[in-house]
């Protein structure tokens, strides 16, 4: 692979729909839990170990049929976030480390992919540039069911977006850990800025 891949058509768009959907209804999601390089963005984090996936596809069972194309045989341990931005929203340069937060000796992930689940058909902004080395070496303009994969350790910005409607999509860091680093990530965990209480009525 050169930097990155892309497939489009992914994903047929009745999945598109269900996807987008259990998104937006999960209680989890609300403003970002993730740094301030995501600027006026939206979503939610899981982490969980490939021991755990099927306990994953059970809670959020819209996340099943992606993460049975996505996710790489070599690794075993993953962050998982949907990510939605609006008029105004990017995503400033930096490099995935999202599980440093456990373990600081982690490197960036073997591979980052991402779906994109929903993009306004006037699309102005909210493409992903990649770099390398200060040096461009992709600039991506989504399509909705397009599913990317790129190197996990290339520098990655979303520019802003800057016409009405919502931009959302589906990332996942996967990494390939030793044990001893396995050892410091939680087996399956949820990050959200939601309240418990709001989490709790929601499930009831």
């Amino acid at each position: 692979m050169s930097y990155y891949r892309q497939q489009p058509n992914a994903f047929p768009p009745d999945y598109l729909n269900e996807l987008r959907g259990g998104i937006l209804a999960c209680p989890y999601f609300t403003v970002n839990n993730l740094n301030r390089d995501f600027v006026g963005t939206k979503g939610f984090s899981i982490v969980f170990q490939r021991s755990q996936l099927a306990i994953v596809e059970r809670q959020f069972p819209f996340f099943k049929r992606y993460l049975e194309q996505a996710l790489l045989p070599a690794c075993n341990a993953f962050y998982l976030n949907p990510l939605l931005l609006q008029q105004g929203s990017r995503v400033d340069p930096h490099i995935d480390r999202s599980l440093r937060s456990y373990c600081k000796t982690i490197d960036p992930p073997a591979m980052v992919s991402v779906l994109y689940v929903q993009v306004p058909p006037n699309l102005q902004g909210g493409e992903l540039v990649l770099q390398t080395h200060k040096q461009r070496v992709g600039q991506i303009t989504p399509k909705s069911g397009t599913l990317l994969h790129f190197q996990g350790d290339l520098t990655h910005s979303v520019n802003a977006v800057v016409v009405s409607g919502s931009r959302l999509s589906l990332v996942c860091e996967q990494y390939s850990l030793t044990d001893s680093e396995l050892h410091d990530i939680p087996a399956f965990t949820v990050e959200s800025r939601a309240s418990s209480k709001r989490v709790a009525s929601k499930r009831a």
